[in-house]
């Protein structure tokens, strides 16, 4: 059941990112790819910063998982071309 609440966490928080950062969502497929590395990527971050989510707070995962999105799409920008 913690697989499919990640899944969906992930998408909502690719969705996210993306309309925070670009102003439009990606696919359904992007968003969730982009939502599960953020949610890495923010877990990582958070406990740099000594911040604690706890595992079975879904809105602190949500806003982790967001958190590491938008890192993860200002770091891939840097890299596009223009």
């Amino acid at each position: 059941m913690n697989f499919i609440w990640y899944i969906i966490i992930g998408a909502v928080a690719g969705y996210a990112a993306g309309k925070i950062t670009k102003g439009k969502g990606g696919g359904f497929c992007l968003n969730l790819l982009v939502g599960i590395i953020g949610g890495v990527l923010g877990g990582w971050l958070f406990g740099l910063m000594g911040i604690q989510v706890y595992e079975g707070s879904i809105i602190g995962n949500l806003v982790m998982s967001t958190v590491g999105a938008i890192a993860l799409l200002c770091i891939v920008s840097l890299f596009q071309r223009k």
